[in-house]
């Protein structure tokens, strides 16, 4: 079993995930943030290995606005190297890598444009685990997203939009099961109509139960990864 944590970490005296505001974006301050940004990662990762830690969640704000109109910086070009050397690392010390979009990005909106502005999140999101040269086990873990009063129609708009994903997306996205709107039960209904994988949160499954003891759970979540 590979453990860790997200994200943050408090022993180093860095993070992975500064940023700065939007109006005072300009691709220098973009340029300096990412360098500043991959080298604590890279800081990180040595940490965890040091530790036996093998898992561990990739801030989304590696990139600051890396889904916004406003980034222009190549930073895909810019630091190919860097992130080809920290890929190398993970994929050397058998770590286990993930991502996790914020709450605001939901697929199954009822606003065309929340549906836009989340896609091209979940875009940014791929391109960095793509950047790192990681295999397809590098997944993007999301929520189905909101209820809008209508549980089973936000759940077949989570399903159409999943429809038009882009294949960059799709081989890494995966649903998880959350606190108070979606089950294991409603993503298990879910992969049975798209074939995403689920990701089971033990927590989530205590506070929001579907009716599955824990080893029904791991077993019926699990078997979504091999199909």
């Amino acid at each position: 079993m590979k453990i860790g944590y997200p994200c943050i970490n408090r022993s180093i005296g860095c993070s992975s995930g500064r940023t700065f505001r939007l109006a005072s974006y300009s691709d220098e301050r973009l340029i300096t943030t990412v360098r500043e940004n991959l080298r604590c990662l890279d800081a990180i990762l040595r940490f965890n290995l040091a530790s036996d830690l093998l898992f561990f969640r990739i801030t989304s704000d590696l990139v600051p606005f890396g889904s916004h109109p406003v980034c222009t910086a190549p930073w895909e070009e810019i630091f190919a190297g860097e992130f080809m050397a920290l890929g190398r690392f993970i994929t050397d010390h058998g770590m286990r890598i993930s991502m996790h979009p914020d709450q605001f990005v939901i697929i199954n909106a009822k606003d065309p444009e929340i549906i836009g502005r989340s896609v091209a999140e979940l875009r940014y999101h791929a391109r960095v685990l793509d950047a790192l040269h990681l295999d397809a086990t590098a997944k993007i873990q999301i929520h189905v997203g909101g209820v809008y009063g209508d549980k089973e129609a936000a759940m077949e708009r989570f399903c159409r939009e999943y429809a038009h994903l882009d294949e960059s997306i799709l081989r890494r996205l995966v649903v998880e099961n959350d606190d108070s709107r979606y089950t294991l039960a409603d993503c298990l209904r879910i992969h049975d109509e798209t074939g995403i994988p689920v990701l089971f949160d033990f927590f989530h499954h205590t506070v929001n139960p579907s009716g599955e003891g824990v080893a029904e759970a791991v077993e019926r979540s699990g078997a979504t990864w091999r199909s």
